[in-house]
Formats: C-alpha cells, structure tokens, sequence
C-alpha cells in the first residue's frame, strides 16, 4: 500500500477562536503602558504614604510581558478521551516580584472581559448605572459605609465606570450624608482620579504570602510583614491589617501592641463573617483591652446588600465600627437577556507561586481559599496548629449563582 501523504490539519494560526487573539494582544500590549508624570503626581498627592523614591523608580517603570508572560490555551477531555470544544486558560507570570507584582489585577480584568466578550454574550450594559445607584442608596439607607472594589472581576472596564458614576451619582444626591461620609473611595486608583473619590487598599495577601516563602519562617511571618510594611510606609499609613493568610488564630498571636495601636482594624476575606468578627472582638476587646467603639472591621468577601446588613449589625453588636468592601456584587451583575437567569461572574484568581524556587501558599480561614503546593500547605498546618473550620458558603465558585 502506497503512503498517504501527510496532509496538515491546522493550516494557519488564524484557524483558532478570536478571544484568544484579541486577549494575548491585550495582554502583550500592557507593555506599551508606563506611568505618566500626571499620574505619579497624582499618586504624589493622594496616597502620601508611597516613598519618593519609589515615585522616582516609576518614571522609567515599564512591564516586559513577552518576557514575563506565558499563556498557554488547554483543551479539556470528557471522559470518553475526546477533546471539549472549550478548555482552560494557563497564565504564568515569571520574574522579579517588584517587576511582576502590577499584573495581577490587569490580567483578572482582561480575562473577565474576555470571556464576556466573546463566551458569554447575551448581556447589556443598559441600566448599569441606575443599579449601582439603587444599590448605593440601600447601603447609604442602611448605614453601611463603603468602598467600590470591582476590577479585578468586572465584567469590563465600561461596566466598571458606569458602576462609579451610578454610586457617585447616588451618593452626591443623597443630602442626609456628606458625599464621602458612607462612600469610602475604590479601590481603582484610574478611577479615584476621574470621579474624585479616595484611592482605598493596604496590603493583600501576596505580601505575606511573598515574605513568608522568601524567609521560610512561617511561625513569625505576619511580624515580619507588618514591621515592613510600617517600615515602608510609616505608622499614620498603617492601614487595615489582613488577618488570614495562613489562618486568623495565627496572625491574632502576633497582633498585639504596637502593631494593634497603630493599624485602624482587620479586613475579613475568608470563613464565616460572623464567627470571625467575635474572634476579633475578644482579641481587641477582652485580651488587649481596647474601648468598644474605637477598633474598625472591613468586611470584603463576596457581599451583597444583605450580608452587609446583617455584618454590620454584628459588628456593632459586638463593639467594632464596620466598613464594607464591595466588588463583584457592584460590577459584574447581569441578566442572561435571553433566558432571564443570572450571568454568573467568573471566579478567578492569581496568587503568587514561589519566590526564588521556593513554595508561597497562603491557607485561609476556610479550605476552598487554599493556595499553593499542597504539600507546603500540610507542613505549614501542622507547623503553625492550624484549626480547619468548616463553613456553609465556602464554596466560592457556587456564590454567584443565585
């Protein structure tokens, strides 16, 4: 039998769906960005804290993403051995971390858009504004204080923008409280300086998470974090203290004076909003003695209206003074327009991976927030006596589906 001649079947590299053209050549274009001198002005004036020569080092700042960036597109396989006609999306981030710490919101937020642009398509941005602003007039009805923290899930940058017109709109027209007496800021610094609002943030978990895997000392790793941190920014810009990178138990240990002086509270990101803000309560009330009243609680793990209602009367309850972070309920809410169902968000994440070769995991207050080699994660459990605790809504990939 005569050979058949090989006959390729992929011909050309236009022969793929165009989201994963148009996303690489987002992604690749976020290195013909750099700061401008308008913008590190800006930062100059509105987040004090950042050291000058940290502004001097963004005058020449620029990311490198062919070097620093590997995306890969993976093809599932049911259980036939068949390959799906969708799969999954590889990203790597490699390098320095002062060089490759910036991308992690940029790319959450280009993967959203992406997949909404070109997967989940039945959706309308009309009505975005209206809903944003009658969701700021509940929080404002409510007494809830607040801050909009959406990029890194919104649905796209237009979303995001129409979301802070419609919550600053509401909140300029509501005449019972100055305008950023319950409208905190957002987190988007773009967007604090459009709309004049206060850029909002601290620390997230990848500082821990970095410190801890470059100094593999995770019994003092919170200590060590939080005396670089105020070394770095002084303790009049201390913040809010993220507790749970490797469980809120083992981080209370360490936050005690002068730490728990100088930060203004704790931001919840994980377990049960209402176990924790008692946990936190004794901590600062009945072992530290602190006056009921005087210690702050950001809440900002997946809030709607509701919870924040119901956290807010908890935390009061128990001597603290609440703040809400609210993202993904604020820019990525939408109706399916052709079925009338909700368009569930994306839950996606990026986390750091190692530094200099070695593990970084972070393992939460419930297990579904784990990160990381599991195997670090045992050893650092078990190194720190570590408490599982179970949780109705930890699932987080079921909280947006209702």
């Amino acid at each position: 039998m005569a050979s058949e001649e090989f006959v390729p079947v992929i011909t050309s590299l236009l022969d793929t769906d165009l989201y994963k053209i148009t996303m690489q050549a987002a992604v690749r274009h976020l290195g013909t960005l750099k700061f401008s001198s308008t913008e590190i002005e800006y930062l100059r004036t509105a987040v004090k804290c950042l050291p000058e020569t940290y502004l001097k080092f963004l005058e020449t700042f620029k990311l490198v993403p062919e070097e620093e960036i590997d995306i890969k597109f993976v093809s599932d396989s049911n259980d036939q051995g068949t390959t799906a006609d969708e799969g999954h999306i590889e990203i790597s981030i490699k390098g320095s971390w002062t060089q490759t710490i910036l991308y992690e919101i940029p790319v959450l937020a280009l993967v959203s858009e992406a997949y909404f642009k070109f997967i989940d398509t039945n959706w309308t941005l009309e009505g975005q504004v209206d809903l944003a602003a009658h969701k700021t007039v509940q929080l404002i009805e409510g007494g809830c204080a607040f801050s909009e923290f959406g990029t890194r899930r919104r649905r796209s940058f237009a979303t995001q923008e129409l979301v802070i017109q419609g919550i600053v709109q509401a909140a300029t027209a509501n005449h019972t409280q100055p305008k950023n007496a319950l409208l905190l800021g957002t987190s988007n610094v773009l967007f604090a300086q459009r709309y004049g609002l206060t850029p909002i943030g601290t620390v997230a978990h990848e500082w821990m998470m970095g410190i801890a895997a470059y100094t593999q000392d995770y019994v003092n790793a919170n200590r060590i974090a939080m005396d670089t941190w105020l070394k770095t920014v002084g303790t009049a810009a201390a913040g809010f203290a993220l507790t749970d990178t490797f469980g809120t138990d083992n981080f209370l240990q360490a936050f005690v004076p002068p730490y728990s002086d100088v930060y203004l509270g704790v931001r919840q990101d994980s377990g049960d909003p209402l176990v924790y803000t008692q946990l936190i309560a004794r901590h600062y009330h009945e072992k530290l003695g602190y006056a009921r009243g005087t210690k702050k609680i950001i809440f900002s793990d997946s809030l709607d209206i509701k919870k924040c209602k119901i956290y807010k009367a908890a935390a009061e309850a128990a001597g603290l003074v609440p703040s809400f972070g609210i993202g993904t309920f604020f820019t990525n809410d939408f109706i399916d327009v052709s079925t009338g169902t909700k368009s569930t968000p994306l839950n996606i994440v990026i986390k750091i991976a190692a530094v200099n070769g070695r593990h970084a995991i972070k393992i939460s207050d419930n297990a579904s927030k784990n990160t990381g080699d599991p195997a670090t994660v045992r050893i650092v459990k078990a190194q720190l006596g570590y408490t599982e605790r179970d949780w109705a809504e930890a699932d987080e990939s079921k909280r947006w589906d209702a």
